[in-house]
C-alpha cells in the first residue's frame, strides 16, 4: 500500500489557496490552508462540466490491458451499453476478476449464474467452447445479454439504459410491469450504482468539477505530517494513530463524510480521472508498476498543489509531501460522493 518515492527537495509552489510555512525541528514543510474557498474559487475557474452525447472510451488504464479490447469492441454491441458501462459491471461484479466465485454459485469475470449461462452464454472467441472462466467466452457474453436485455425492454417508456439495467437485477418482466425502473430499492440502488461507477471508467471528455469536500480532507492530512508509517495502518488509537498510503486517504476523505474503499487500487474509482495538467488541490494520485492496469495500483496520495502530495510513502517514513511527477505516476481520481458510495464493499 506504500510506494518507495523519493523525498521532495526544495521550494515548493503551490495555488494561491496554499501557503508554505517553515515548521521548527528540521526540514518538515507543512502547508496552511488560507481560505477553504479558495480552493473552488480557483477550481471553479477551471472546471467545465463533462459534455455530454459524446462517445464514452474507457479512461486510460481503468480496465487491465489483458480486457481493453474485449470491453472497447463488446461495449459497443448495442445502443444501451458503452465500454465504460460494461467495464463498470464487471468491476462490480468480480473487480475484473476472472476467478471469481459467489456464495450463490455466480461464476467468472461476469459472475453469470450457471441457468443465466446455459441461455445467454456464447462463445466469444470462436474456439468451439463457451466457458464461463474465459473473459474471452464471458465478457462479450456480458454484453450480449445487456443487449438480450434492452431488446426485451424496448418498448418501455424511459431511459433504454436504466431500463436494461434493471432487467439485468430484477428481471425485464418487473420492467415491463411497472413500465420503467421498478420501485424497488436494491434495483434502483444497483442502477444508479452502475451509471455512478460508469463515470469512472469513461475517459473525461471535459473538465471535471472539483470535489466539494477537497479542502477538508488536505487539511486533515496536514495534521498527521510527521507521523510514522504503519503497513495496514488506520490511524487508530491502538496503532498509534499511524497510517499507511490508503488509510491516510481513506481517513481523510472520511473526515468530511466520503467513505472509500480500503485499497488504493478500489479508491481509483471513486470518481472520474482529470488529465495531469488538470489537477486541482484533494484530488488523489495514483502509483504503479503497471500503467496499463488500475488493478496493479500499490501506492495513492493526496495531491496539494505544485507537483506535490502528501502521502505516506513506506516502512521507516513518515507523512510528508513528495512530488507526483514520477515514472511510476498512473494517475488520479477526483473524488465524488456518487462515486465513492457506488463502490462495492468488496471486489
Amino acid at each position: 500500500m506504500g510506494g518507495g518515492l523519493l523525498d521532495g527537495g526544495g521550494r515548493l509552489t503551490v495555488r494561491k489557496a496554499w501557503i508554505a510555512v517553515g515548521v521548527a525541528g528540521g526540514s518538515a514543510v507543512a502547508f496552511v490552508m488560507l481560505l477553504a474557498v479558495g480552493v473552488y474559487v480557483v477550481a471553479g475557474s477551471l472546471a467545465g462540466g463533462a459534455g455530454g452525447g459524446a462517445a464514452k472510451t474507457l479512461a486510460k488504464g481503468a480496465v487491465p490491458a489483458e480486457y481493453q479490447k474485449l470491453v472497447a469492441t463488446w461495449g459497443n454491441l448495442c445502443p444501451a451499453i458503452n465500454p465504460a458501462l460494461l467495464a463498470a459491471q464487471l468491476y462490480q461484479e468480480s473487480g475484473f476478476n476472472p476467478k471469481a466465485q459467489s456464495h450463490a454459485a455466480a461464476q467468472g469475470i461476469a459472475q453469470f449464474i450457471p441457468g443465466t449461462w446455459a441461455t445467454h452464454g456464447v462463445d466469444g472467441d470462436g474456439d468451439g467452447d463457451r466457458d464461463v472462466w474465459d473473459p474471452k467466452d464471458a465478457i462479450p457474453s456480458a454484453a450480449t445479454y445487456d443487449c438480450a436485455l434492452a431488446g426485451y425492454v424496448k418498448d418501455v417508456p424511459g431511459n433504454p439504459t436504466e431500463n436494461m439495467l434493471a432487467s439485468y437485477n430484477a428481471g425485464a418482466y418487473a420492467v415491463i410491469k411497472y413500465s420503467g425502473v421498478p420501485p424497488y430499492k436494491e434495483t434502483q440502488n444497483y442502477v444508479q450504482r452502475i451509471l455512478s461507477l460508469e463515470k469512472s471508467f469513461a475517459a473525461p471528455v471535459g473538465r471535471v468539477d472539483p470535489s466539494e469536500q477537497a479542502a477538508g480532507a488536505i487539511a486533515y492530512a496536514q495534521k498527521k505530517l510527521g507521523t510514522l508509517y504503519l503497513w495496514g495502518g488506520n490511524g487508530t488509537a491502538d496503532q498509534g494513530g499511524r497510517f499507511d498510503c490508503s488509510g491516510l486517504t481513506k481517513a481523510a476523505y472520511e473526515s468530511v463524510g466520503i467513505t472509500l474503499p480500503r485499497v488504493a487500487n478500489d479508491q481509483y474509482n471513486a470518481g472520474p480521472h482529470p488529465a495531469r495538467e488538470e489537477l486541482l488541490p484533494g484530488d488523489l494520485v495514483f502509483f504503479s508498476d503497471d500503467l496499463t492496469n488500475s488493478r496493479a495500483i500499490r501506492h495513492v496520495g493526496i495531491y496539494v498543489g505544485g507537483g506535490y502530495m502528501i502521502n505516506a510513502p513506506r516502512p521507516g517514513a513518515v507523512i510528508r509531501f513528495d512530488p507526483i511527477d514520477t515514472p511510476d505516476y498512473f494517475g488520479a481520481t477526483r473524488v465524488t460522493e456518487d462515486g465513492a458510495k457506488a463502490l462495492p464493499a468488496t471486489v
